[in-house]
């Protein structure tokens, strides 16, 4: 059994762009998990509508 594990998360948000307005978009999160408790987020990403990875430091999600 492993006790370090890196796992990856898909999940539905609301960001907000100020170019863009409110923008629904699925994050994926990775994380660090010891013994099935999640430690910490390595990296948070979005996919564009054109294809394009983005970091999710560019999107607020306060206005």
């Amino acid at each position: 059994m492993k006790l370090i594990r890196i796992k990856r998360n898909t999940r539905n948000e609301k960001r907000y762009n100020s170019k863009m307005g409110i923008l629904y978009t699925r994050v994926t999160y990775i994380k660090e998990v010891i013994f099935g408790i999640p430690v910490r987020t390595l990296h948070k990403y979005r996919e564009t509508y054109y294809g394009k990875i983005k970091d999710c430091s560019e999107c607020n999600l306060a206005r």
